[in-house]
């Protein structure tokens, strides 16, 4: 176990019992998120990554794409 990941089991420790399980519950829907994307792009064939690639480049060429600001505005 990593000195960082000790750290954090501490302070979690610090808390009350319900307060644990609330974390403990998101750090485990987070660790089967992540596998599950891991087992998705391991899956993900040469051909599906260049199908993928083609399709960018197509919304690229046909302006079909906007740039990230305009979907999520920095607000100030």
């Amino acid at each position: 176990m990593t000195e960082l990941l000790q750290q954090a089991i501490a302070q979690v420790a610090k808390l009350s019992d319900e307060q644990q399980d609330e974390i403990a519950t998101r750090l485990l829907a987070e660790l089967e998120d992540e596998q599950a994307w891991q087992t998705r792009f391991e899956a993900t064939t040469d051909a599906q990554w260049e199908n993928l690639a083609a399709t960018v480049r197509q919304e690229i060429l046909t302006d079909k794409v906007f740039p990230l600001d305009e979907i999520f505005p920095i607000e100030k």
